[in-house]
This record gives C-alpha cells, structure tokens and sequence, in this order.
C-alpha cells in the first residue's frame, strides 16, 4: 500500500545544505569578514549535506520498501494569465535515487576537500560553491514543474562557471568557465524553446498535467517550413529538449567545454562529472520520457549522438597526458553510452548507469587528486610511475574505479554497461545498427585508455626525476604547463607520499558502491517496479527492454552469460593491449603514434572542433555583431535617424534664426513681397 512523504522533510533536504553554503559565504568569506573560520565553515556545510543525505536515504526507503511517493505543490508564487509559477516536489523511485547519488558523492567530495584545498586562501568560498551546487542539484531533481527544473538547471550552470573558474587569477581557468558557461548557453537556448513550445499547448508547466495531455500534443502537425511532409510538434519539442541536454550533459558538438571543466579543483570535477551537472540532462530526459517515447525521430537522433559522442570521445582519451583530462574524455563517453540507452528507449538502463557511473567515476577522479597531492601537484602521468608502492589505498581504490569502468564482472559498470549494449541490440530504430557498432567498439577504447593511464601511474619505472631526452620531450607538449593551483611542479625528485584521512577516507567509501552496487540494484531498477511508475516505454513500438527482460535471469546468470558475448572479450583484449604497449614494449604506442601521425594530429586538435568554434562561430558572430553595431547601430540608427533628425533640424532653425532678425523694417519688407506675390498668384490665376 502507498504511503505520502512529509512535506517538510523534504523541503529540508534542499535547504540543509543551502544553509550551510549561506554560513559559509557569508560568514565564512573575505565579503563577510571571515567571521567564523574554515574549520566552522566546513563543518557547517559538511553537516548540511550529511542531514540531507540522511534524510534522502531515508526517504529512498520508504519509496523502495513502503511504496511512499509525493506530488505535491509547496508554494504557489505567481500565477500569469492561469499559468501557475510553483515551487513543487516530485518523489518516486527515480527522483529518490537521485537524491541519493547526489548527496552521497558530494558529501564525499565535501570530506575530501578538507585535506584537498587545505592551503587554499579560497578555502571557505570553496565550500561555500559546492554546497551551493549540491542544492542547486536537489531542487533540479526533486521538482514536479519545468519551471523549478529550469531554475535548478540554471543553478547549477551558474554554479559551475564559478567553480571551474574558481582560481580567477588563472587565465586558463577563466577562459575555460566562459567557455563552459557561453556552450551551456546555446543548450539552454533550445531547452527553453522546448519549455516554451510545451507551455504554450498545454496551458501547465505540471509534469503530471503535461504528461495528462501528451498523447494530445503527439497528434499536432504543422507545415514544414522547407517543403516537403509536415513535422509533428512532439518531435521539435523532443529534438528542443535534447539540446539543453546536449548542452548540460556534454554531447556531441556541444562537449566542448568539459574537458576544460580540468582548470576548476579536482573536488569540483569529480562533483561536476559525476554526481550533478552532467547527469542532469540524462535524468530530464528520463523524466520526459511520455513524450520522447511518442517520437521515434527524436529518438534516433538521441541515439546517433550519444553513440558519436561514446566512441569519438572515447579515442580522445588515448592520447590525453594529463591524469585529470584522461578520467574526464571517460566521462564524455560514457555520457554518451547514456544517451544512447535514452535513444533505445532504456531509459532504466540510462539511469542504472548513470548511478554506477557516478559512484566509480567520483572514485577515479577523487583518487587521481590524491595521486597529484601525492606527486607534489604533477598531474603529467609521463612523469609518473610505480605510485602503487607508495600509495597503496590510493591504489587500490583507483584499481577497483577501473575495472568498474571498463565493466568487469561483477562490478557495477558491468551490470550497467552491458545492459546498455543489449538494450541497443534489441533496438529497432534507424541509427541502432551504427549505435550498437560504436558501443560495442567503445569497451575496447574505453579499457585500453583505462588500463594506459593505470599502468603509467601506478606501474612501471619511476619517472620523477626525468633524464635530459624525456624531459625534454615532455615539455614539449608542456612548456607552460602548471599544476592546477597555478605553480609550476619543476620536475623534482621528490617521492610519493599518501595522502591524509580525509582524502583516502572517502576513497574507500566509493569504492564499496562501485563495486556491489549494480549486483544489488539491477533486478529491482530494470526489472522490478522501483521505476515502473516514473518510466513510460511504449513497449508495443519499442521492444528493447522487452526483449531484454526474456534473456535476463538474475546478476550472476548475467555474468556467464557474459562470457558468450562481444563486451567482456573486448574490454580484456584492451587492458592486455594496454598492460603489453606501456609495460612490455613500451617502443610500439610511439612507432603507431609515427605511423598514424595524420590521425594522431587530429586528435591532439581534438576533430578542430575548438578551431572551429573559436575562429569560425565565434569571429562569425563578432563579425556578425561588428557590422550589426557599425552597420545598423552607427550608420543606420544613430547617423541616419537619430543623428540626421537632429542636424535637420537644426539646419532648419537656422534658417528660420536668420530670417527673424528683430528689425521692424525687415517684417514690413517681407510683408510687402508677401502681399506682392500673392496680388500676382491671383491675378495670374484670373487669367
């Protein structure tokens, strides 16, 4: 039987840590005085997230044991022309997960900055952003309308920018948060068409009320503006709502500003990348599910780009140096396995991958925060090497993010990953052939930069203290290369160390999920009724979770079934090649790399996407808005309205200035010829 949650608790899981980010800005900041110190302001904050993980926790209980769900309006603040502005929440089985994930990792990430940005003068303000960021999330995956969704998804765009910019006086940081705020803009662009669109034929931004009258908007057609047979409404509104997440969850063209997403603190990647910006576009789809499920066009469009996004994304990680933008191209592509399953009408699937994505991939980029703490901030892995000896939990919980992310057996990247790939295999839409081709080619890619980056860090000669001809090559690439906190790292020969408490602490913690949790979780999320009433899948069109539920027995039949399958051979075949190419015979990556040396080059420009977006976009529309301003606004606006009306004016007053002169003898004159050439008009005209 049903059960209703309190409205109030859930109204604190959002605030809690709001508060906390408020304690810490305000008076935790330069701007307030620094009156309360950094151990209060971390304490503040970390004891707001940690209520509200309690509380989400205890509410994903009562909605998986007792069936609670809550729909209701909170505060009604506005109501234009009957459309009612809302702050609402939404609670069943998917927005209780979320809840979940989001708290859980970012109050991992709240513990491990402590020892992170320890010596940090923005230590405050840091808590204070990420705090910010955590209920920006919340409000985004609780809420029940698009309005309070857009306020959240704009929240934690918002929160983002300040974040990956956070060390200001650094160029690259704040070249990297306008670009990631200025691509996010464009996303956000087609988003609030959609929003629009959906408003104005349905009257309601409820999603109750919207999905009440979906199967209304699936029947509306309008003519096609460049000829040819008309598009249905659904599909434009679908195809608008994706580009937001195109934007947000960092899809193919608009991935562009994630790997530079590297310049904020490594706490704030693993945030971003795992838990609540990027994930954000994964579950709006997800939650819109009636309506992308009534067209298959914008579904086959979803699916093309996520399996672009998981491969291509992927090859760029091979040749990535910098340990923090390897664990981030990962992230690209396994976004993209994501979408791919949102194409394929998985939309379980989707999201079952995106919880054990965020557990391991927090884990990966936590644990390569420690290895660059440990390495006195190197984060070039060309000049590491045996760290295992010296850094054993950061090892071994970096092992274990790993083989979840390539999909091992048994680990939760296994359940999820290879549900994904079946899902596609099942999928009858155009474009699942091509998508199920790059998914299954993406283990390999994903395993073999995977088992490079590991094997260079944590194995093999130490390379500290580099010799004349290496050195020299690795500066190369990096002649200006400096750590993430600004300061050049000078090669030394120091040793690793490992790191404090409260950094290997929340290590261990995320890697108990990341390796049980999709075991435990995968029957009820894809099979059970933990989602049932928060998915819709029109199984008669789209048989993909159908046909998969007839092959699926339980995880462990899964894992042998495993065996007669494509995907676990793949993912073997790349750590071997990887273990062989930088272990064994570390002479062949170079001879391929002189070999393919086209093929490499474009990758290093990772495809001339930033070229062209720097010199064509972006020159095109300043060329665009120079001549619109010297064009239209000077020439036009101001020379010729603006400034022409008041020289002709002024020309006229001059004229007439001239003409009234103040001498009566003057007016008489004119008077006279004005008497003179009127007695002539009239007799003229007698004629």
């Amino acid at each position: 039987m049903s059960t209703t949650l309190s409205a109030s608790t859930l109204l604190a899981i959002p605030l809690a840590p709001l508060v906390g980010a408020a304690m810490a800005g305000i008076l935790g900041t330069t701007f307030g005085g620094n009156v309360i110190g950094r151990r209060a302001s971390h304490t503040f904050t970390i004891l707001g997230v940690l209520i509200a993980f309690i509380l989400s926790a205890m509410t994903l209980k009562s909605v998986a044991m007792d069936g609670a769900r809550f729909n209701q309006t909170i505060y009604e603040w506005m109501v234009v022309g009957g459309l009612k502005m809302e702050i609402g929440f939404l609670v069943d089985g998917l927005t209780a997960m979320m809840m979940v994930v989001v708290t859980f990792v970012s109050l991992m990430v709240h513990i491990y900055t402590i020892g992170y940005m320890e010596e940090d003068d923005g230590y405050n303000r840091f808590f204070a952003y990420i705090s910010l960021f955590t209920f920006s999330m919340l409000m985004l995956v609780m809420s029940n309308n698009l309005l309070q969704l857009f306020f959240g998804w704009e929240a934690v765009g918002l929160v983002s920018y300040l974040l990956i910019g956070f060390w200001y006086n650094k160029p690259t940081a704040i070249f990297a948060n306008m670009k990631a705020f200025l691509v996010n803009r464009v996303g956000d662009f087609g988003f609030i068409l959609g929003i629009g669109l959906i408003v104005a034929h349905t009257g309601t931004m409820n999603y109750s009320e919207i999905f009440a009258k979906a199967s209304e908007l699936g029947m509306i057609g309008f003519a096609n503006p460049f000829g040819g047979a008309d598009w249905m409404l659904i599909t434009v509104i679908c195809i608008c709502l994706f580009i937001g997440a195109m934007g947000k969850s960092a899809q193919f063209p608009l991935h562009v500003w994630l790997p530079d997403s590297m310049e904020g603190p490594t706490p704030i990647s693993a945030l971003i990348h795992a838990a609540t910006m990027v994930t954000a576009g994964i579950f709006m789809v997800s939650r819109m599910s009636p309506l992308f499920e009534l067209s298959d066009m914008a579904l086959s469009f979803i699916m093309i780009i996520g399996a672009i996004t998981a491969l291509f994304m992927g090859f760029l990680g091979i040749i990535q140096n910098d340990i923090k933008r390897v664990v981030a191209y990962s992230t690209l592509s396994q976004l993209g396995y994501m979408t791919v399953a949102l194409g394929a009408s998985a939309y379980s699937v989707a999201v079952f991958h995106l919880m054990t994505h965020a557990f391991f991939k927090a884990l990966l980029f936590l644990a390569a925060g420690s290895v660059i703490m440990g390495l006195h901030h190197n984060q070039d892995i060309r000049w590491m090497g045996g760290v295992r000896k010296y850094m054993p939990i950061t090892w071994i919980t970096f092992l274990l993010g790993t083989l979840a992310l390539i999909g091992t057996p048994f680990f939760s990247g296994f359940y999820s990953k290879d549900s994904i790939i079946e899902a596609v295999r099942f999928s009858n839409l155009p474009g699942s052939g091509f998508a199920y081709l790059a998914v299954l080619a993406g283990v390999f890619v994903t395993a073999f930069y995977s088992f490079r980056l590991y094997f260079l860090v944590f194995h093999g000669q130490e390379r500290y203290d580099q010799n004349p001809e290496h050195h020299e090559a690795g500066h190369h690439a990096h002649d200006e290369h400096h750590d993430e906190h600004g300061h050049g790292h000078g090669h030394d020969a120091h040793k690793p160390h490992e790191t404090p408490w409260v950094v290997t602490v929340p290590l261990l913690l995320l890697a108990v999920p990341s390796v049980v949790i999709g075991y435990l979780t995968i029957q009820p999320m894809l099979f059970g009724d933990f989602l049932k009433d928060a998915i819709t899948i029109n199984a008669a069109v789209h048989p993909a979770m159908t046909r998969f539920g007839e092959i699926f027995k339980d995880p462990l039949a899964m894992v042998l079934h495993a065996f007669f399958t494509p995907p676990l051979y793949l993912a073997a075949a790349g750590a071997v090649t990887a273990w062989y190419m930088y272990l064994i015979n570390p002479a062949v990556p170079t001879a391929i790399g002189r070999a393919l040396k086209p093929i490499v080059t474009i990758l290093e420009n990772k495809y001339y996407l930033d070229w062209f977006n720097e010199n064509v976009l972006a020159r095109g529309a300043r060329a665009l808005g120079t001549g619109l301003w010297k064009g239209g606004d000077q020439g036009v606006i101001e020379a010729g309205v603006v400034n022409a009306s008041w020289k002709l004016v002024g020309l006229v007053s001059g004229v007439v200035r001239r003409a009234q002169t103040g001498y009566l003898y003057h007016y008489a004159l004119i008077m006279i010829v004005g008497v003179l050439l009127f007695m002539t008009y009239f007799v003229w005209l007698a004629k």
